[in-house]
């Protein structure tokens, strides 16, 4: 755990929401079960398995000095969640941590939850792909799938895109995204959609077509989505979705699934589309392999000639 602590001491007082030390990522050898994050003005630290007294005081003394460090008139807020088994459990180390708040991620404004469940309203590995929508949505009309509390919702308006289409099967995620455009002065450009996206591909598609789509589904969430099952199908969709020249997102965030899957799938269910890049992700996430870590591809479909 030396390698967490040390990172502690030396860490600076972000302003936006990020990742600050990635165990996850292999490269801290000892640590691998560990992760620590900022939602200003709460700090995260997440353990994968069971954290024993010891740790907890260790890690509550580190946090509670370079907190007195960096901003000495300011109560520290931290909370602690521990994963096992498919179950959390939260536990608030320092402070007063709201049911939910409000963070910053470049000019952007968010609403997140950390005291309960293991989805917190905003995912910082995704930090990059936000800032490639931002930059890359003007003018078009952008598909949200999978769209969670609609956060690239938020970075392709920002970006001056004409509309953006979210879909998700969770009403109370997008009653969240709905915040999240006004938390943003959007007060237009958005529509919701509750629906199953499987059950909802007439619609969609006579929605389009679109300039760009953004697919970023749970990898394992029965009942959902199953990536090893239902990408497929996903992809299969996605050239009558695009228009001429149009761009797709494709995200997949399990480490058991290598980049190889996406690339076969694509092959085998729309060829027609052109892999243009793999986005990088956030220098906080690096990870000892490529495959493991999250995958963002990047396609295309190609202008008619």
């Amino acid at each position: 755990m030396q390698a967490l602590l040390d990172a502690i001491a030396t860490m600076a007082m972000p302003l936006d929401a990020q990742r600050v030390f990635h165990g996850r990522g292999g490269l801290h050898p000892g640590c691998e079960a560990w992760t620590l994050d900022a939602y200003p003005p709460v700090w995260l630290l997440t353990k994968f398995g069971t954290a024993t007294p010891e740790e907890v005081a260790a890690l509550s003394a580190a946090l509670q000095a370079r907190h007195a460090e960096l901003a000495p008139d300011v109560p520290l807020n931290a909370v602690l969640q521990t994963r096992m088994d498919g179950r959390s459990e939260t536990t608030v180390l320092a402070g007063s941590v709201p049911e939910s708040h409000v963070v910053t991620e470049d000019g952007a404004r968010y609403r997140v939850n950390l005291m309960r469940g293991q989805n917190h309203g905003l995912f910082l590995d995704m930090a990059e792909g936000r800032r490639w929508v931002r930059a890359h949505s003007q003018g078009h009309k952008v598909l949200n799938l999978f769209a969670y509390t609609c956060a690239f919702s938020v970075a392709a308006l920002q970006g001056g895109a004409k509309e953006v289409v979210n879909l998700d099967m969770a009403q109370g995620a997008l009653t969240t995204g709905q915040q999240n455009q006004q938390l943003n002065g959007i007060t237009s450009g958005a529509k919701f959609l509750a629906h199953d996206l499987f059950s909802s591909w007439g619609k969609v598609t006579r929605m389009g077509p679109y300039g760009l789509v953004i697919a970023d589904p749970p990898s394992f969430q029965r009942g959902s989505f199953v990536a090893n099952k239902d990408y497929a199908r996903l992809v299969r969709r996605l050239p009558d979705l695009l228009r001429p020249g149009g761009h797709a997102l494709l995200c997949l965030n399990a480490p058991e699934i290598p980049e190889a899957f996406l690339h076969e799938l694509l092959a085998a269910q729309a060829p027609e589309l052109e892999c243009v890049q793999r986005l990088p992700n956030p220098a906080a996430f690096a990870d000892v392999s490529p495959d493991r870590a999250l995958k963002v591809l990047l396609v295309r479909q190609p202008p008619l000639s």
